[in-house]
């Protein structure tokens, strides 16, 4: 007897993949199109090919700019994974511990999260203000007065400072993930390591962490794509230059620059959609390599 095709399935699935379509893939598409295209000396479109993006990495309105981003988005990242996902799962540890307060602790450190962008950005300009912010009177009441600097408005410090903001505000996303995966582990397999007399660092070591280490590639994945994708609390603490002096511009408020203009500079959709592409492509890059990665090692455990 023949199986009859899933029609059901079909039916189900057309409405959400009419609406991917409809606000994911075609404006991703155009945008991609857009890129390979400019305007002419007497204003038409035409279609330039990969000259967009060679203008990008090469021309002197764009090249120095475009690196600088691309560095200072690395560097965004990077504080990210070695602050964020390590203290996010310091904290997940230690929540799967019998304490008391534990939903408090695990809503406290969450809250952040889900604050507004805007809200975060503008509360900390507050907080680090040199003038009436609270923190030079936080640290003159521990006898630190000396340690405070303007971190916002040094080049030298304000991508890590703003770095350490969204690290505040997010931690608690790979909190949570960690947090489940430990929650999965089962009772049995601490008892057994308890038997055997295995201290709290070994169990770490030798159960937990080998058996959240998807979760770990997962939030790892998920870290460089939000950060790679970062606009709304540079621009909203910073603004489109993200000053001083571009010292905390990336990938995202380059873009907002480049595709709408700022100040007295019109915006050019075209390289603003070149720049789009690079987005793309490296988000891309990274997410395969993730992938690759990880099937090879499915395939050594088989093997």
């Amino acid at each position: 007897m023949r199986k009859r095709f899933p029609v059901h399935i079909v039916v189900f699935l057309l409405p959400a993949l009419a609406i991917y379509t409809l606000f994911m893939i075609y404006p991703l598409l155009n945008s991609l199109w857009l890129s390979l295209n400019n305007k002419s000396a007497a204003g038409d479109t035409v279609f330039v090919g990969l000259a967009n993006y060679v203008r990008l990495f090469t021309a002197p309105e764009f090249a120095g700019t475009f690196w600088n981003a691309l560095k200072n988005n690395v560097i965004f990242f990077a504080v990210h994974m070695v602050a964020q996902n390590p203290i996010g799962l310091l904290l997940a540890v230690l929540l799967t511990r019998r304490l008391i307060g534990t939903a408090i602790y695990r809503t406290v450190i969450f809250v952040p999260t889900v604050l507004s962008v805007v809200i975060v950005g503008f509360a900390w300009k507050l907080i680090l203000n040199p003038a009436w912010g609270v923190a030079p009177s936080l640290l003159g009441s521990v006898g630190l007065e000396s340690l405070f600097q303007p971190w916002l408005g040094l080049e030298s410090t304000s991508l890590i400072t703003l770095a350490l903001i969204s690290v505040w505000q997010n931690i608690g996303i790979p909190m949570m993930l960690f947090l489940a995966a430990l929650l999965r582990i089962p009772e049995e397999f601490y008892e057994a390591a308890r038997v055997d007399g295995a201290s709290a660092w070994r169990i770490f070591w030798q159960i937990q962490l080998p058996l959240i280490l998807p979760t770990l590639g997962i939030v790892s994945v998920l870290t460089f794509v939000g950060n790679f994708n970062a606009f709304d609390l540079i621009y909203a603490t910073q603004g489109a230059l993200a000053g001083p002096n571009f010292a905390s511009d990336i990938l995202g408020t380059f873009f907002y620059r480049t595709f709408f203009g700022f100040q007295l500079q019109p915006g050019d959709p075209f390289m603003g959609a070149a720049v789009a592409g690079v987005m793309l492509l490296v988000i891309l890059i990274g997410v395969l390599a993730y992938l690759i990665g990880w099937q090879r090692r499915i395939q050594e455990v088989q093997f």
